[in-house]
């Protein structure tokens, strides 16, 4: 079952300025779908499009989950300036109106390992640590889509092995992930299928098999065959 059906034909912050267009693809349950490019691609564009904070968009964004849950963690943490770890949650679970919050919070905060940091603000700890913060805000509905940007960028070895563990966890009951990043070669191991884009255009998606074959670079790294792909006057006719 598809968790996320994209279909934008065009979409920007105007009417007037499209940013991204021709940009579709699913995120099927249990899947994780890397969403690649380079800086100014559109990634970013896409995923407000698909989080619907684009002002303007010509198309449609289809989210299937229980009552519409989707967690979102966004490449910079952000917190409200005042309010502790501890309640930074709590105004999550109680606005969200999420059922047993309490429980799921304090299984989640033993899980990433930060009870010893629920009750200081997020703006004092590390870049690595506010991101296991904000793990925590995304996974606390139990969303069946997750929607990660830049997730490796502040993470040691240590916590990056504990995220890529989530990762499972959740695939294995079925949320659909689409994860944006630069970090290839990570994406390579992790990720069902990718989707390419370049200039605010999709132009190819696949498994890495599939970009192989376009390339005509079997065995080929997905960098490889991202370098061979993005160059402008070799995709127009791949498509």
């Amino acid at each position: 079952m598809d968790r996320l059906i994209v279909k934008l034909q065009k979409a920007g912050y105007s009417a007037d300025e499209s940013v991204i267009e021709n940009v579709s693809f699913t995120v099927e349950a249990g899947e994780l779908v890397g969403l690649i490019g380079e800086n100014g691609a559109g990634k970013s564009t896409t995923i407000k499009a698909i989080l619907g904070q684009l002002s303007w968009m010509e198309g449609e964004i289809t989210l299937r989950s229980k009552d519409n849950a989707y967690g979102y963690v966004p490449e910079r943490p952000v917190f409200y300036d005042e309010l502790t770890v501890w309640e930074q949650i709590e105004y999550s679970g109680v606005m969200r109106e999420i059922p047993n919050w309490k429980e799921r919070a304090m299984e989640l905060v033993k899980t990433f390992r930060v009870e010893k940091f629920i009750h200081q603000l997020p703006q004092s700890l590390s870049k690595g640590t506010q991101q296991k913060i904000m793990l925590i805000l995304a996974l606390l509905p139990s969303p069946e889509l997750l929607i990660i940007d830049e997730p490796f960028i502040g993470l040691d070895p240590r916590a990056t092995k504990l995220l890529l563990q989530m990762m499972d966890v959740e695939r294995s009951k079925g949320t659909g992930i689409l994860m944006c990043t630069h970090v290839l070669d990570t994406a390579e191991k992790l990720c069902d299928k990718f989707i390419l884009l370049s200039k605010g255009t999709m132009f190819t998606q696949g498994t890495l098999v599939d970009l192989q074959t376009k390339c005509r670079l079997p065995g080929g790294s997905l960098l490889d065959c991202f370098d061979y792909l993005i160059d402008e006057d070799l995709h127009h006719g791949l498509g």
